[in-house]
């Protein structure tokens, strides 16, 4: 039986992993609007009618909200949260309006929109870079110093002691280096450059694929060509070179999340891996009972997934505002307020179509229905 963790645990878990980061993130947008000079109205956590709140000195209701599945700060300006301009007659003086979100320069509005996804990446960033610092680096050989059972490598003809030095080009440092160009790529065919016997030589391996099962009973699709390291090292690291890697692994994760979707969209994954609400909260449980350091790695991996869907080019979204700035950048004056109206319904309405899929993805998976 899969050692599943009890349902306050999974509840207290999702708590402690959304509620900080969609915090974090909408502080981003808070912060840079204020260093800009713009009003905050209402400073949400959760969507939909206010359970508790408070209003500061300087006009901005606090609040926490009924659905906590996100966040949102609406500056003055902004007819509702997904920060679309106010068409109404506001009665505001010149001097009031000059704090309003939309009569900023574009630069300083892109700015504000960026800064919540970058907050959430800068969160990863610093989770990684204080594991970095403490734990080490990890350096190990390229060279081969075994195979596993039916390794494709082995079958692919490499032999023990020869040294990997490039993955279709790219050079290869370490050996770990090495799995980003074959765990997300089951079935696919690459070229490692090895040096045998002071000479280098192509070898054409096709990646095998491994189904792996952990202790919850979750599967993982992976890529394995069935070699192990030679020797490891765990090396110290300053805290320059503690951020830089942490700032390296992090941008990796995101550049896997972008090839995993690649994959959905080209039918070499299936639509099923997508996740919602329900697996983050079950994925949540899971970690929290294994420990602090998975849990808080866990926490860094979807700071990285919320930066990630909050780029996205899709109306309602930050990278959907980004999407029409540029488009105002290129054509020196915004997009007509009927245009941007129903840009934001389509996403708005892509989004909940969205969320209204991987919810029933997610409810699928669930031992209740079978699955």
């Amino acid at each position: 039986m899969p050692d599943t963790p009890n349902f306050l645990t999974t509840i207290l878990a999702f708590v402690l992993v959304l509620g900080p980061l969609v915090l974090i993130h909408e502080l981003g947008h808070y912060l840079v609007g204020r260093w800009f000079g713009v009003k905050a109205d209402a400073f949400s956590i959760g969507f939909g009618k206010e359970v508790a709140g408070w209003t500061d000195r300087r006009g901005t209701r606090w609040k926490l909200s009924a659905l906590p599945l996100g966040g949102y700060v609406q500056f003055a300006g902004d007819m509702n949260a997904t920060s679309m301009p106010d068409t109404r007659d506001d009665g505001l003086t010149e001097a009031e309006r000059a704090h309003t979100f939309h009569a900023k320069p574009l630069w300083q509005r892109s700015l504000i929109v960026l800064a919540g996804p970058v907050t959430n990446l800068l969160f990863a960033v610093a989770i990684f870079a204080a594991f970095n610092l403490a734990y080490g680096r990890i350096v190990a050989s390229s060279e081969i110093a075994g195979f596993t059972e039916n390794s494709v490598a082995e079958a692919a003809g490499l032999k023990l002691g020869d040294r990997i030095v490039a993955i279709d080009g790219d050079a290869v440092a370490s050996f770990t280096d090495i799995p980003a160009h074959v765990l997300p790529y089951p079935g696919r065919s690459i070229t490692l450059t090895v040096k045998r016997d002071g000479r280098e030589l192509q070898v054409p391996v096709r990646i095998g694929l491994a189904v792996e099962r952990d202790r919850f009973g979750n599967e993982a699709r992976i890529g394995r060509i069935g070699i192990a390291a030679g020797k490891v090292e765990v090396l110290r690291v300053g805290p320059v070179e503690a951020v830089s890697l942490g700032a390296q692994q992090s941008l990796g994760v995101m550049k896997m999340m972008v090839t995993g979707i690649g994959q959905i969209f080209s039918g070499e994954r299936s639509v099923r891996e997508l996740g919602g609400p329900i697996k983050i909260a079950k994925y949540s449980g899971e970690q929290f009972s294994l420990g602090w350091q998975q849990f808080v790695t866990f926490v860094a991996l979807i700071s990285i997934n919320l930066a990630f869907i909050n780029l996205l080019p899709i109306p309602a979204l930050d990278g959907g505002h980004l999407a029409l700035y540029a488009a105002e950048a290129v054509r020196r004056k915004p997009l007509g307020l009927r245009s941007q109206e129903w840009a934001f319904r389509t996403g708005l309405a892509l989004v909940l179509a969205l969320m209204l899929f991987v919810t029933l993805n997610d409810l699928a998976t669930l031992p209740i229905f079978g699955s």
